[in-house]
């Protein structure tokens, strides 16, 4: 039984490349994540100022 190493290389490259692949592009959508959750934010506008809150004071 005769082992051809040039297929098994081959292969062997591509799972390496396929797993590097991956691993960058989910390390890219973390990072749109991270941003989109970071920013992602409604800051809620006070309509009626309450006059016994001391934090409303100017």
């Amino acid at each position: 039984m005769d082992i051809n190493w040039v297929v098994i290389g081959v292969v062997a490259l591509l799972i390496v490349i396929l797993v590097v692949l991956t691993i960058k592009k989910n390390q890219k959508e973390k990072k749109k994540l991270t941003n989109l959750l970071n920013n992602d934010f409604k800051k809620t506008d006070k309509e009626r100022v309450d006059f016994e809150d001391n934090a409303n004071e100017r």
